[in-house]
């Protein structure tokens, strides 16, 4: 049976005074019964490591460069992230994709440079609202997964989905229940078409998840948890989130 998993994307937010207070906050609530981590701006990465050290609480980042090392200006490396003990980076973010003109194929270099510093990367998809109003929702969610599963190939099992409707964060609405896993259902037959461990990859929902719709979500045979925005800076709402995460 797969683990539970919810992670916190902190987006730009935080300072260093709030941060401590906030992981101070999650630190006490444990044990959780879900895996549970955050994934922070860079420049905190360091003393979020700093504070999480010796806690099941793991951290990430919300961005990784998919080049080695170089001439990027404003770019950090997976190698860089993994010497701060980072466990997880985020790929492929709607915002990421609007704001930055990320492509499928950007998304997929992303992971594979991750994964090569045993990193593992939480491959975000998700269609707009004109998309799914249109009925191309499976078209394109299959369409940026199938990119990354194309470029990882026998290791796209170690990697972690998230499906984020792009109507639905930040937004207050929510897909129902039934409708994410409606789409998560597809992306693991995907993964098992692609011959890849379809029973043991987890795939996390994100889109205005809540204290008061976590539990409902999470009971989704194949919502394995959840990639939450701004309820994750709440230390109070995030910790019943996670405790619904069983």
């Amino acid at each position: 049976m797969r683990r539970k998993l919810v992670v916190g994307n902190w987006k730009m937010h935080g300072s260093r005074a709030a941060n401590a207070e906030l992981l101070a906050a999650l630190a006490a609530a444990r044990p959780f019964a879900a895996d549970v981590a955050v994934c922070v701006p860079c420049v905190f990465i360091g003393e979020t490591a700093a504070q999480l050290a010796g806690s099941d609480i793991a951290w990430g980042a919300q961005d990784v460069s998919a080049h080695a090392q170089g001439a990027y200006t404003g770019e950090v490396s997976a190698a860089m992230l993994a010497e701060y003990g980072c466990r997880y980076a985020i790929v492929g973010h709607s915002e990421r994709r609007q704001y930055h003109a990320e492509s499928d194929a950007l998304v997929a270099a992303k992971a594979q440079a991750a994964l090569a510093r045993a990193i593992t990367p939480i491959v975000c998809v998700g269609e707009t609202l004109a998309e799914r109003d249109g009925g191309r929702t499976e078209t394109v969610v299959t369409r940026q997964l199938g990119a990354v599963i194309a470029a990882l190939g026998a290791r796209a099992a170690q990697m972690v989905v998230a499906y984020e409707p792009v109507w639905a964060i930040g937004t207050g609405r929510t897909a129902t229940p039934d409708q994410a896993q409606a789409v998560h259902a597809v992306l693991r037959a995907q993964l098992q078409a692609a011959g890849a461990d379809a029973a043991g990859v987890r795939l996390l929902y994100g889109g205005s998840v809540k204290a008061d719709n976590a539990v409902e979500l999470f009971a989704m045979p194949d919502i394995d948890g959840g990639l939450i925005g701004g309820a994750s800076l709440k230390a109070a709402e995030f910790t019943v989130i996670c405790n619904a995460a069983r």
